[in-house]
């Protein structure tokens, strides 16, 4: 997958549209609709999107997101697409007309032979164009345009949104089964304060990348990505109320029989389910006590 961050004249695509936070199931069904069209019609795939979120520029605060920008990019480029042109949203783009955009951006530089986006995407000045203007203007510009429906879980739309709400209340199962893969987090093994090691479970810290959702402050059964393979482990996210006054925030997770120095290493932590929120112990015993059973209940 070849990555752009300016516009140039690349004729002849198949385009899927949207920012992509999450790369859900919907917007999963947004990109392979134009991956499948492009390979049936012996041309090639692109993802139009943007660096940052539409909200950040207008509203002066950026969302929290699902995925990193890297992570983003990894889950789009395995649903086979060939290109991702990540754009500025910047005040001459979002003064365009919906009309303007899609003739002077989408056709000028990429002439596609087919457009897919949601059934919810809009684009142009004050949201002007979206399905419809995209439906009327197929045969002018001579593009086949692909809407794609609202996707469901039982009788809830899948949405970057409900996903946010759904991690940040603590209910990772019915999110993972939202976006189609476990909510993950990964990077480099960090130094902690070592109380893990002193209290008979060591553990392997990971930054949290700020400008993730936040999970609830908790204890999570997780699987940990290292060097190939897959570990069970267990995840507590918060302050450590019971061995640690500072307030400051961390991801720990210990891995099961497991018993390696990993610091520097890169691995991945996927969240399947949280077990029990945080909580503040009266003593180091009962905190050992209680990963006790949190190990055996995972």
């Amino acid at each position: 997958m070849q990555i752009f961050t300016e516009l140039n004249k690349n004729p002849d695509l198949s385009l899927a549209l949207g920012y992509f936070d999450g790369v859900h199931k919907g917007h999963q069904k947004v990109i392979k609709t134009a991956v499948q069209f492009a390979r049936q019609n012996g041309n090639r795939s692109a993802v139009i999107t943007f660096k940052d979120h539409p909200c950040c520029f207008f509203r002066g605060v950026c969302p929290k997101y699902i995925l990193t920008g890297e992570d983003r990019l990894k889950h789009i480029e395995a649903l086979g697409i060939d290109y991702v042109y990540i754009l500025d949203f910047n005040a001459k783009l979002c003064m365009l007309s919906a009309g303007d955009y899609l003739k002077n951006i989408l056709i000028d530089n990429f002439s596609p032979k087919s457009i897919s986006t949601g059934f919810n995407h809009y684009f142009g000045s004050k949201k002007s164009g979206g399905v419809d203007l995209l439906t009327k203007m197929q045969s002018q510009y001579g593009y086949k345009y692909f809407e794609v429906p609202p996707q469901k879980l039982l009788n809830d739309t899948i949405s970057s949104t409900e996903i946010r709400k759904l991690l940040s209340e603590g209910n990772i199962k019915n999110a993972n089964e939202m976006l189609g893969y476990n909510f993950t987090i990964s990077g480099e093994v960090v130094k902690g304060q070592q109380l893990g090691r002193k209290i008979g479970f060591r553990t392997a810290n990971l930054m949290y990348p700020p400008e993730l959702i936040d999970l609830p402050f908790g204890v999570y059964s997780v699987v940990l990505h290292y060097n190939g393979k897959n570990y069970k482990g267990i995840t507590n996210f918060g302050i450590r109320p019971t061995v640690s006054n500072n307030y400051q925030c961390s991801l720990e997770t210990h891995i099961l029989d497991f018993d390696k120095d990993i610091y520097g290493e890169e691995i991945s932590v996927e969240f399947l389910k949280m077990i029990r929120a945080e909580k503040k112990f009266d003593s180091i015993h009962e905190l050992k006590e209680q990963i006790s059973k949190d190990i055996r209940q995972i």
